[in-house]
């Protein structure tokens, strides 16, 4: 266990002194804030082949009530769950942080697709023409009131030549793009930028959040094959559609978890703090999956005594609701002409999404597969964000990661890897020292 400590306290220390680079991401929710730490680990495989991989460090959650569908209501709440998750996740890591890249969600953001044109120089796409298409597409009226959080590439296409993904290197005379335009209400984003800044957080980047949860949760032959995923909030579900491994669509639809929870408080008469822990410990999307004969205490309003109910009346109140969300959820998905395009399926996140039954009800509305999604392709402490609800917070320090140049990505390899060097020196030299013992002792007894 000493020695286990030991390893531990010297990697900090590595950290510490910027041999690492540290992420982070930030999840401002309507029922919570997260908060994950991460940092670049080397990672050498058994054929050789080297890569960097994200290992968590620390995760930090705090109760928000500052939020309601992705908006600040109320600026000291806000403020004082990010510090408090912040808090939680340093001390659990043992690393400061001073950055993060925060996610954006709610009602106030609205997308839409653009395209662009021009010509390429010297008959070869390079590097500086997909930028120039890229500006070219953005070159569109956005209203003052708003502002672009991401220009998203769909496809290329190079004179009559359609469906290019990566069109570097190719010859051609004209080179024009389609891509996924999102923007979100200014006034809301300097709410939240506020909220971080008073936390004592720069903000390095913005991100949506389904797409951030997208990164955490889906394989890369998920997105090629086409899937949808719907972040499951407390005040709003979040859609983002991959078709053909890039995204093609994204939407809000203003209902999540807070409603089932209102649902459950009106219709059986009991406190929204009681509604809210039978939703997470008895409730169900589909009635006939429960014993008809299980019953449960609910508590009473205004000091009135708790009474028995059947288990089975309280999931007949999620279920409308239930089926009117997921309805919901995909009534939008084939508003975008994209459903016939989703081949892996549906796939639910989020914190609201762990109800029993949910999936059942999923594929019966969507006749799709549909799974539920955690985060995926990290290492270090995994146990503690493997539930659906992290998988925002993990998707932005994944998201930030992607955004680092090869340049600084080489230099996170190279600090890595100095820093397993120096991490395996003592050892080898406890492990000799060793040796030298046992070889003097038999040496001894020989003579």
């Amino acid at each position: 266990m000493t020695k286990v400590l030991g390893q531990e306290n010297r990697l900090k220390t590595n950290l510490k002194s910027g041999r690492h680079s540290l992420l982070a991401g930030l999840d401002i929710g309507s029922t919570k804030v997260s908060v994950v730490i991460g940092t670049p680990t080397l990672v050498t495989h058994a054929n050789g082949s080297q890569e960097i991989k994200l290992d968590i460090v620390g995760l930090g959650q705090a109760p928000n009530t500052g939020i309601r569908q992705g908006v600040v209501v109320n600026v000291e709440a806000t403020i004082e769950a990010i510090t408090k998750a912040r808090e939680e996740a340093e001390l659990m890591s043992g690393y400061k942080i001073d950055e993060v890249y925060v996610g954006v969600g709610g009602t106030h953001v609205k997308s839409f697709d653009s395209r662009g044109m021009i010509a390429i120089r010297n008959k070869e796409v390079k590097a500086d023409d997909i930028e120039r298409v890229i500006e070219a597409a953005k070159a569109v009226a956005v209203p003052a009131d708003r502002e672009v959080l991401h220009v998203l590439p769909r496809e290329f296409k190079i004179d009559e030549q359609a469906g290019i993904f990566d069109p570097i290197g190719m010859s051609g005379v004209r080179l024009e793009a389609n891509v996924h335009i999102v923007t979100a209400g200014q006034t809301a984003l300097q709410n939240i930028l506020k909220c971080a800044e008073k936390a004592g957080l720069r903000v390095k980047g913005l991100v949506l959040q389904q797409l951030a949860s997208a990164l955490a949760c889906l394989s890369e032959d998920e997105k090629k094959l086409g899937a949808a995923v719907v972040d499951m909030g407390g005040g709003t579900c979040d859609i983002v559609v991959y078709a053909a491994g890039s995204v093609a669509f994204t939407a809000t639809v203003p209902v999540g978890g807070q409603h089932f929870t209102q649902d459950i408080a009106m219709g059986l008469r009991t406190p929204q703090t009681s509604a809210e822990l039978m939703k997470k410990k008895y409730g169900c999307a589909i009635a006939d999956l429960v014993d008809a004969n299980e019953t449960i205490e609910v508590e009473g309003v205004g000091g009135r005594k708790p009474r028995a109910l059947l288990r089975r009346d309280l999931c007949e109140v999620i279920e409308p609701r239930a089926e009117e969300t997921m309805a919901l959820i995909w009534q939008e998905i084939r508003k975008s002409g994209l459903s016939n395009q989703i081949g892996s399926g549906l796939v639910l996140t989020g914190g609201a999404c762990q109800m029993e039954g949910l999936l059942e009800m999923g594929e019966f509305i969507s006749d799709i597969p549909v799974r539920r999604g955690a985060p995926v392709n990290v290492g270090g402490l995994t146990d503690i964000v493997r539930g659906t609800d992290c998988s925002t917070a993990v998707g932005l320090m994944v998201y930030g990661f992607d955004q680092l140049s090869a340049k600084e990505k080489d230099r996170m390899a190279n600090a890595a890897s100095t820093a397993a060097s120096s991490e395996a020196a003592p050892m080898a030299d406890v492990m000799s020292g060793w040796a030298q013992k046992v070889k003097d002792f038999f040496g001894g007894a020989l003579e």
